[in-house]
């Protein structure tokens, strides 16, 4: 299985992607679709939220 490829490789973060990230997160989505959403890494989207103090759910 390939690893994705991002376009957007170390593209700083929008304020209108925090909001999404913190709108998704709310509802209960999980890591991977959260990122699939902003079109960013899993990892990027992670760290992010950590250094926001977003909390995301944990799927399982």
């Amino acid at each position: 299985m390939a690893k994705e490829h991002f376009e957007r490789h170390k593209q700083p973060w929008k304020a209108e992607e925090a909001g999404q990230l913190r709108t998704l997160a709310a509802k209960g989505h999980g890591l991977k679709a959260i990122a699939k959403a902003l079109g960013r890494s899993e990892e990027s989207t992670k760290d992010f939220a950590k250094k926001n103090k977003i909390a995301i759910a944990k799927k399982r």
